[in-house]
Order: structure tokens, then C-alpha cells, then sequence
């Protein structure tokens, strides 16, 4: 269908739309046809998918739905090389030229010979490049990182077999797609890995993210599934709003499971296969039944990667016999680069390194063999005992003083004190000291994704545990809160107790009126905060913190 739209060779196939079976067909089908898979995330306005689509000289765009092919069509007249657009998710709501639905896309394909397709796939060659990652966009523009074929196919089954994916011949893996498929991890995992190993793959409902995925995940029990930092957090809030409201008794016992849990963890972890009777005991009163709970009892395979996540948040699911494995990736590694494996972690590392030393021929003792060369990647050698759960390889602050901070502990550690906190980003480049943004816990507008101003029912009972009877974020900052700023105060002091120098202590902060989200443009489609845009949006509120100073 691709080639009777006129798909010229190395054009794209852009597809915008959540993760389906038709975005499956259109990617594989665009590299098959001889031209590029091109994903584009659904939350891009019409001008960043305007960027993508120019720069990969895209003959066709794929949109899900009408509200998708709105973005299409105001910047169509600005694609010079664009021949069609075809929509799958639901019936078109207006008739134009080369606009087709997807099952009139399907049909164009019966009048074009078996033999013509043949003959483009025959002429591929495994170097060339089949598919564009198009990054989102943190640190600026977006860069499409160009992957070859076998990139993709010995990627997919190096870390597959690394990980200990069964081939379906023997037992079938159950995975659950959710993640943005423009990313590349989303496309390793659901796509290429599935496809080499035979997985079976669920798709789950558009918004996941906002809170469905667990129902997804009761119901399909997948065997290995990848979550963003985000996603095991709000499980992790989740869990322990549901604990608090337990009975005495039920609190005691999971306080001490938990307790078992993580010391037998972490024993493991180090190396000590003996397991406990307190623990076995444990896993049958509490383990068991928290996993079925969360629909985690099938899988052997649970990781995180894309962002950085903090050590607690690895030490709750590890205290629940769930080790949450890092891997750390990027696009220009097809995904995995390092990562943990089930039989051997270690909370804040990840340990399988691919790479290959430029001239290298020969696979050395912890290392995997990749067919291309990826030099640009040699850098990993040299700061690989660097890599943390910390992300601060990626990110730093470098004070006026010259100081380098890592601000992914500072925000962390201030999240774990005050727990009505839920983003917290540090600033002070280039300025006389660190200053950091807060935002509170507040209810989320399930069709949107746009944050609201009631404060979520945890955060409620914190103030009333403090003495504040506030319900709405904007009680808290016109008022002024004086227990809740306290309790906040406290918290950030209590931080700055454990700071390494006084260069790394906040010595202001600020709470802001909304939330972090993807709505507002200051997190990315993996939940990952977007740096400079939140610099930009508030630079007003982080001009202010050096006022008085420059003055």
C-alpha cells in the first residue's frame, strides 16, 4: 500500500498515534517498502510534527484519530514531499484528496505485484538505515537518530537473550505495550524483541499513563514489563496510601515483611543465595498477594529505565521481593547500552555494557559482540563506573563557584522528606547558589492529563496531620500555608544537613501554582523532566531567587 502511495526509497512514514496493531503494521511495512518507520509522540503540537515530517522528507503520515489529523492538515501545504495520509483508529469525519482510512489504505496495496515488493526487500542491505528515533526533544531541538536493520534485529536478540526472554517455542512471554513507540525503548520492547522471541503483546488503553495501567496489568500478568521512573512511583504512592489505611495488625505485618524483604534482598544482591524461613513466610502472607494486587505475579522480568529513579523508590519494590532492574540507554544505542540482570543487580548500577572498541573483532568477557562499530559510543569505557542511578553523567549544575552538582539526589532526597512534594527541580547555573521549584501533590484530569488544583487525598491528610485544614494547592501558596511552608522548610533543612559542601545546600524555594505534566509541556512523553523548557516557563519565579543578590 506504501509503494501503490508512491513511498520513494529512504522517505519517510511518519505515524502519530497511540500504540496499536495498525502502528505495528504501518512501521514494519514502511521498512519493508524501502522507506524510513518514522514515530512521531501524540502529545507534539502541529509545528513540532511539522519539524519531524519535513526533516525526514515524509511521502505519507499515519494519524490515529481526527484529532491527530487536524495537526496533519494545518501544516500539510509545508510539506513539500507528502503524498498521503491515512487514518486507522476511527471512521474519517470529512472526505479530501489523499486522505484515506485504513482499511481503503489496505486495499491499495492488491494491485501491486508480491514480486515488485520482493524485489525492494531483496535490495536492502543490513547497514542501511530502516527506522528514524526522533529524540523528544529535552534538550532542544529534536534529533533523528538514523538505525540500520540489524541494529534493530541484533539488539532485539542480544538483550533479549540477556535477559533471559523464553522463545515461544518453549513458553510464551506476555508483555504489555504503553510506552510512547516513537522511543526507542517502547520499539525495542514491544516491536523487535517481541518479534525475535515470539512474545505476545497487549496493547493497553490510551490513557495508561493516567492511571489504567494496573487494570491493564491485573488483566493481561505479563512476564516482563518496562516502566519509566514515574510508573513505579505512583505504585509505589499507590501502595502506601492503600497500607496506611489498613488495619493495625495488617500495617505490623507488612512493616515486617517489608523489613525481611529487604534484608534478604539485598543480601541476595551481594551474593548470599540462603533464603530465610522468616522470608519464605513472609512471601505467602504478603509477597504473593501485593504482586497479584499490582498484576506483577507472572513476571520474572521487571525493569526501569529512561529517566532517572531514586534508590528508595528501589528499595520499597525490593522490600516486596519485586528487584525493579535499571538498564540505561539512548537512542543512538538502540535502546539498551547497560543494564541489571535478574540473577545479578546492584541498586543504582547496570552492569551488561554493549559496546564494541573501535577495531575490535573479538567478544571479550563482559561484553556483547555488536555487529557495527559504535564508536560514537566508546566514551562508555571511560565513564561507565560513573553511571548511577543519580543521572549525573547527563545532568549538572555548575554553580558561579565552579561547582558540579548533580541536582537528581538534591530533588530526590527533598521529594522523600516532604512528602506532599511531587516534582521538585533544582536551579542555580551559573548563579551564587542553588535554588529549587516545588510542586505539590494534586488530582490530575483524567482526559487531559492537565493538573488540577485539588490536592490529592494524600496530600490532604498530610496538612491535617500537620494542622492545615488546606484542600487546594492555591490555599497553600495565597496563604501562604504557615505549617505547610514550615513542614516544607523542614524538610529542605533537613537535606541540606546531608549535603556533601554548602555549595550543594538550597537556600531558596519556591512552590508553584501547577504541577509538573506532559499537558504543560515541562515533562516528556517518558515522564522525563524537560530541563530547559522549565527553566524557560519559570524564569520569571528563578529570576527572582537572585534578585536581591544582584541587587
Amino acid at each position: 500500500s506504501c509503494l501503490q502511495l508512491g513511498l520513494e526509497r529512504f522517505h519517510g512514514v511518519c505515524i502519530l498515534g497511540f500504540n496499536s496493531a495498525e502502528w505495528f503494521i504501518a512501521d514494519i511495512g514502511a521498512i519493508l517498502a524501502g522507506g524510513f518507520a518514522v514515530g512521531i509522540y501524540t502529545t507534539n503540537s502541529p509545528e513540532a510534527c511539522h519539524y519531524v515530517a519535513e526533516n525526514c522528507s515524509a511521502n505519507v503520515v499515519v494519524v490515529e484519530n481526527h484529532k491527530q489529523l487536524q495537526k496533519i492538515l494545518e501544516i500539510q501545504h509545508k510539506l513539500p514531499h507528502l503524498k498521503a495520509i491515512v487514518q486507522y483508529g476511527e471512521e474519517l469525519k470529512e472526505k479530501r484528496p489523499n486522505l484515506y482510512s485504513w482499511s481503503e489504505f489496505r486495499d491499495l496495496g492488491k494491485d501491486v505485484p508480491d514480486a515488485q515488493l520482493r524485489e525492494i526487500i531483496d535490495s536492502q542491505k543490513p547497514n542501511q538505515c530502516c527506522t528514524l528515533i526522533y529524540t523528544s526533544g529535552t534538550t532542544g531541538q529534536p534529533k533523528g537518530v538514523m538505525l540500520s536493520h540489524d541494529n534493530l534485529t541484533w539488539t532485539a536478540v542480544a538483550a533479549g537473550r540477556f535477559i533471559a526472554l523464553t522463545d515461544a517455542k518453549e513458553k510464551q512471554e506476555l508483555v504489555v505495550s504503553y510506552l510512547p513507540l516513537s522511543h526507542i525503548a517502547a520499539q525495542m520492547s514491544d516491536i523487535w524483541s517481541a518479534m525475535a522471541f515470539g512474545a505476545q503483546v497487549f496493547f493497553a488503553q490510551p490513557d495508561a499513563l493516567k492511571g489504567t495501567l494496573v487494570d491493564t496489568l491485573r488483566d493481561v500478568r505479563p512476564t516482563a514489563f518496562l516502566g519509566v521512573p514515574r510508573v513505579w512511583e505512583k505504585m509505589e504512592e499507590k501502595m502506601k496510601s492503600v497500607g496506611a489505611k489498613s488495619s493495625t495488625l495488617r500495617r505490623k505485618v507488612a512493616s515486617w515483611a517489608k523489613g525481611v524483604g529487604l534484608q534478604t534482598n539485598l543480601k541476595r544482591m551481594n551474593g548470599y543465595s540462603e533464603v530465610p524461613v522468616n522470608f519464605r513466610l513472609a512471601r505467602h502472607l504478603v509477597y504473593k498477594k501485593v504482586r497479584k494486587a499490582i498484576g506483577l505475579d507472572r513476571c520474572t522480568k521487571c525493569y526501569t529505565g529512561a529517566a532517572p529513579i531514586s534508590r528508595e523508590t528501589l528499595e520499597f519494590f525490593l522490600s516486596l521481593n519485586i528487584p525493579v532492574l535499571e538498564l540505561y540507554g539512548m537512542s543512538e544505542s538502540s535502546g539498551p547500552h547497560t543494564m541489571s540482570l535478574p540473577h545479578a543487580f546492584k541498586l543504582g548500577r547496570k552492569l551488561v555494557l554493549f559496546y564494541l572498541k573501535p577495531g575490535q573483532k573479538d567478544r571479550q568477557e563482559g561484553q556483547a559482540l555488536c555487529p557495527v562499530s559504535l564508536q560514537k559510543l566508546h566514551f562508555a569505557s571511560q565513564f561507565f563506573h560513573f553511571l548511577n542511578n543519580s543521572g549525573a553523567t547527563l545532568e549538572l549544575i555548575i554553580t558561579a563557584g565552579g561547582e558540579n552538582v548533580p541536582p537528581v539526589p538534591i530533588e530526590d532526597a527533598v521529594k522523600d522528606a516532604v512528602p506532599i512534594i511531587s516534582n521538585a527541580m533544582l536551579v542555580g547555573d551559573k548563579a551564587k547558589f542553588l535554588a529549587m521549584l516545588l510542586t505539590l501533590k494534586c488530582n490530575v484530569n483524567v482526559e487531559t492529563g492537565e493538573p488540577g488544583d485539588d490536592l490529592t487525598p494524600e496530600a490532604v491528610e498530610y496538612c491535617q496531620k500537620l494542622g492545615s485544614k488546606a484542600t487546594k494547592v492555591s490555599e497553600i501558596i495565597s496563604s501562604k500555608d504557615k505549617v505547610v511552608y514550615a513542614a516544607i522548610q523542614k524538610g529542605i533543612s533537613a537535606v541540606n544537613e546531608g549535603a556533601v559542601s554548602n555549595a550543594q545546600k538550597v537556600q531558596k524555594w519556591v512552590l508553584l501554582e501547577k504541577d509538573f505534566s506532559l499537558f504543560g509541556g515541562e515533562l516528556g512523553p517518558t515522564m522525563k523532566l524537560k530541563r530547559p523548557v522549565v527553566v524557560q516557563k519559570y524564569k520569571d519565579q528563578i529570576a527572582q531567587f537572585y534578585a536581591d543578590v544582584d541587587t
